[in-house]
Formats: structure tokens, C-alpha cells, sequence
């Protein structure tokens, strides 16, 4: 018994011995073989690159600004009268020297004679003809003075002979002291004519003054337009009563117009008198060329801007002043500048992107843009000219594995 019982217990030991041995190979035969369910490698993506390409532009800034009237005039007359004609509306267009207004004249051509009579009877009060035009006449010789001197030279002459005959003792005393006294009254009365010839001469000129005023009164009963421009406002009525001064209407030089705008500080630097100026308005696709013409000496403390003025050629009027416009300050030409496609540009949450390629995969990289130029847009800041940038991006995100195509 113990013989087979030993045999049993030998035969139970290879079994097992043998059932190890297979549990062994087959753990090894699961761990070599590959995982069910693991991920598949990711396909690079096609995508199309160009070089971002340096070009020659021009270098300027965009501001917006307000267009003004170079001048706005309120028109009125010198002198008091009743408007009589008033020759422009809202909307005229008037040029320099062209008649606005006119008041009634009768009053003022009245004057004007009035004016005229009194000057004739100055002239004529010193021995002149009254139509000349020549007021200068010597005091000796006006018939005033010429009979006082007549009268002083007899007077002179009486004392002498009186004088004589004094010491003849053929007259009295008493008729020398005559003699001597008419003479002293004569060169008073000489004295006087002369000081009344002067004066005569003051008036004479008076005279001629208020003509010119009462013609200058009579010319300034037409108001002229002091330059070219557009009627904005019409203020008075014809058979209006019109004290001096008041409003009549109101005229706007728009050419040049001018447009006021307000450069950053960090581009203020830059900005200099006789700069060019392009500018467009809404609702008009014209470009209009200017040039800036005044800089303000200071910058503003509130907002941290410059401003300076520019004026803009408006022969057609076209360009009206309160309107909104568009304006580029050329800072500069030739200037070198960075270009991509500007279908290269990604925009998420408002941040500028582009993609590149390195080592076989996207590269994303914020950019800054600037102008556009047709399909192209300027990259102020990011990258470099020669850099590649993916052209469509579409939902492309850094760091895919992407495969460069040809075009």
C-alpha cells in the first residue's frame, strides 16, 4: 500500500508541475501580443504655406475728424436804412465782390447833395471855384485878407503923414494919437482876417470830408461778399427797417475747408506742417488730398492727444462743413512693411493670430495688424518677413501634425 500511495503523490506533483508551466507560457503570450481598443496614430494634415513678404508702402495714421468752414462771416450793413433788394437765399453760392444786399438810396443821395451844396459854399467863401477839386489857396491872397491889409497899409501911411505934420506942429496931438490908433485897430482887423481865412480853410476841408462820408454812406447801402463762399442763413426780409449792424446773412468759406483732428501722443511725434492729408467722408467714395497746416503747441491732458489742423482743396463745395470724416496722415514713403494673405488670419475673442510650421506641426502666433491692402494685411508685430504662414487655417490649432503641401 504505501508503494502506490507514494506512486499517486509523485504523478499529482508532475500534474501540477506540468499545469504551472502551461499557466506560465500562456501570461507570457497575452502580454506580447497587441492591447485591443488602443488609439490610432493621427494623420498629419494638409495645409498650403506661403512667406509672410516684406513690402514698400507708405506709412501713415488713421484719425477721425470733423470738417469745418474755413471762415463763417455774419454779413450786416455799416449804415441805417430800409432794405430795398436782398439777392441771395440759404444755399447761394456768392463770390467776392458780388452784391448780397441793398438798401433804399434816396436818403443817402440827398445827403450826398446836401453834402455837395456846403462844400461849394466853402470853396466859394475863399475865392475858389466851387466845382474844383484843387482846395489849397494861399491865406494872403483871399479877398478877407486882402482888405484888411488894404486897410492897415492906409492906416500906416495916415500915421506917418500925421506923424510929419506933428512935428511941423501943424496938427494937434490929439490927431497923431488918432492916426496911431486907427493904425493899431487896422493890423487887429489884419490879424482877424487871417485867422478867419484859416478858418475858412478848416471848413473847406470839413466840408469836403462829409461829402466823402455822405458817398461812402451811399456806397455802403450795398453789401458786398468779402469772399467766396455759400449763404448758410438768410436773417432779414426786404422792406426791412435795418439799424447798423444787424444781421442780414450769414456766409461759410468752404474752400479750402478745414479738418480738425486729434493724433495720439505716440504718433504726434511724427506729424509735421505740410504733411499730406487723405480724407474721405461717408457716402462718398472720393479720396480727397489735403495738407496739415497747424499744430497745436500742446498736448492734451484729458485725452492725450495733439491737434492739428489740415485744409482740404473744395472748389465744388462738395466737402461741407459738420461732417464726419475719415483722414490718413502720410508719415512717410518706402517705408518697408510685413505681408500675409489675409486669409491667414485667425480671430478668437478678439486676440489676433496666425499659424506657422515647426518640426512637422502648427505653430500658433499673435500678431498685431495694420492696414489692408486687397487679399493682404499688414502684420505690425508677431513675425518677421520670410516666416511661413498657413494660408485657410480653418480650424486649425497649434501643435497638430501637419504635412506641407505644394500650391
Amino acid at each position: 500500500m504505501a508503494p502506490m500511495a507514494l506512486a499517486r503523490s509523485g504523478c499529482l506533483l508532475v500534474a501540477f508541475v506540468v499545469l504551472a508551466s502551461a499557466g506560465c507560457s500562456s501570461d507570457h503570450t497575452a502580454t506580447a501580443s497587441p492591447q485591443k481598443g488602443a488609439p490610432p496614430a493621427i494623420k498629419p494634415r494638409d495645409v498650403r504655406v506661403v512667406p509672410a513678404k516684406e513690402l514698400k508702402v507708405v506709412r501713415t495714421v488713421s484719425v477721425n475728424g470733423t470738417l469745418n468752414a474755413e471762415e463763417q462771416v455774419v454779413l450786416s450793413l455799416k449804415v441805417t436804412g430800409r432794405l430795398a433788394n436782398l439777392a441771395v437765399d440759404l444755399g447761394s453760392r456768392v463770390h467776392r465782390g458780388q452784391v448780397i444786399a441793398r438798401l433804399d438810396p434816396v436818403d443817402f443821395n440827398l445827403r450826398v447833395d446836401q453834402a455837395q451844396a456846403a462844400l461849394h459854399q466853402a470853396r466859394a467863401r475863399l475865392g475858389l471855384m466851387p466845382d474844383g477839386t484843387d482846395d489849397r489857396v494861399a491865406v494872403e491872397r483871399t479877398a478877407v485878407v486882402r482888405q484888411a491889409k488894404a486897410q492897415l497899409d492906409d492906416a500906416v501911411l495916415t500915421r506917418e503923414r500925421t506923424e510929419k505934420l506933428s512935428q511941423q506942429d501943424l496938427v494937434a496931438r490929439a490927431q497923431l494919437d488918432t492916426a496911431v490908433a486907427a493904425e493899431q485897430v487896422a493890423e487887429a482887423r489884419y490879424h482877424d482876417a487871417l485867422e478867419e481865412a484859416r478858418n475858412r480853410q478848416a471848413i473847406l476841408a470839413q466840408r469836403r470830408s462829409e461829402l466823402d462820408m455822405a458817398r461812402q454812406a451811399l456806397t455802403d447801402t450795398v453789401l458786398l461778399a468779402p469772399a467766396d463762399g455759400i449763404i448758410r442763413e438768410r436773417r432779414a426780409g426786404v422792406g426791412e427797417y435795418l439799424i447798423a449792424g444787424t444781421p442780414v446773412a450769414t456766409l461759410v468759406r468752404v474752400h479750402p475747408i478745414r479738418l480738425a483732428l486729434a493724433i495720439p501722443e505716440r504718433a504726434a511725434v511724427s506729424v509735421h506742417v505740410g504733411q499730406d492729408v487723405m480724407v474721405t467722408v461717408e457716402g462718398d467714395p472720393t479720396t480727397y488730398r489735403g495738407r496739415v497746416v497747424r499744430l497745436s503747441p500742446s498736448i492734451q491732458e484729458q485725452n492725450r492727444t495733439l491737434t492739428i489742423e489740415a485744409e482740404v482743396p473744395n472748389e465744388r463745395g462738395v466737402l461741407r462743413p459738420g461732417s464726419f470724416a475719415k483722414a490718413e496722415i502720410v508719415m512717410g514713403t518706402d517705408q518697408p512693411a510685413v505681408f500675409v494673405p489675409t486669409s491667414s488670419i485667425v480671430v478668437f475673442a478678439g486676440i489676433e493670430k496666425v499659424l506657422s510650421v515647426k518640426d512637422g506641426r502648427s505653430l500658433e502666433k499673435r500678431v498685431t495688424t495694420g492696414r489692408k491692402e486687397k487679399d493682404q494685411v499688414e502684420i505690425v508685430e508677431g513675425i518677421t518677413a520670410g516666416e511661413p504662414v498657413i494660408v485657410e487655417p480653418g480650424n486649425l490649432v497649434g501643435g497638430q501634425p501637419v504635412a506641407i503641401v505644394s500650391q
